[in-house]
């Protein structure tokens, strides 16, 4: 399981690879960027993007002896990833 959470960031640039530098700079470690649109500014040389970035660390393994039993030990905030039976 890992935590639920995101956070966004808006940024101007006058191109796309100066988008995607401002992305990079505001990433929180520990997070992905999941998705960036970017807008064009009517009557401006300017691009205007949110991107927003998901928390993809802090996996933590949890066991139960079932299913029921295993989503109850899943906190508030946090989502199950993957399950396996041994």
């Amino acid at each position: 399981m890992r935590p639920v959470e995101t956070t966004s960031v808006p940024v101007e640039a006058a191109d796309l690879a100066g988008v995607q530098e401002q992305l990079a700079a505001h990433r929180p470690d520990g997070f992905d960027l999941i998705s960036a649109p970017v807008e064009m500014i009517k009557g401006a040389a300017v691009l205007k993007a949110v991107g927003t970035f998901a928390r993809r660390d802090q996996v933590t393994e949890i066991e139960a002896d079932d299913m029921a039993a295993l989503r109850a030990k899943v906190p508030e905030g946090w989502q199950l990833l993957n399950v396996r039976s041994v």
